[in-house]
């Protein structure tokens, strides 16, 4: 899957909504921001992921549900979650 701005964030929402048992419009968008991230990881590898070391261009989407806010990190190939109950998640890759 290749990803734009929009269809990222969409994939987020709905990932998210899963993961909290809710529906999808009970998610917000609070942040959508580009940046370069430090690796191919996005700079949020999962437990023992080795990650080639070179800037990975994307967005930042900051979500939130039910007073709590939760960080995607995403690039045209991938979509990963960070620090979501103390880990990093790959959504795709």
């Amino acid at each position: 899957m290749k990803f734009d701005e929009k269809s990222a964030v969409e994939r987020s929402k709905k990932d998210l909504a899963e993961r909290l048992g809710v529906p999808v419009s009970e998610i917000s968008v609070k942040r959508v921001a580009s940046t370069e991230f430090p690796d191919m990881s996005l700079g949020a590898p999962e437990d023992g992921e080795m990650a080639a070391q070179m800037i990975a261009t994307g967005w930042k989407i900051g979500l939130a549900s039910k007073g709590k806010e939760y960080e995607y990190r995403a690039d045209k190939y991938q979509l990963r979650l960070k620090d979501f109950k103390g880990r990093n998640h790959v959504i795709v890759y």
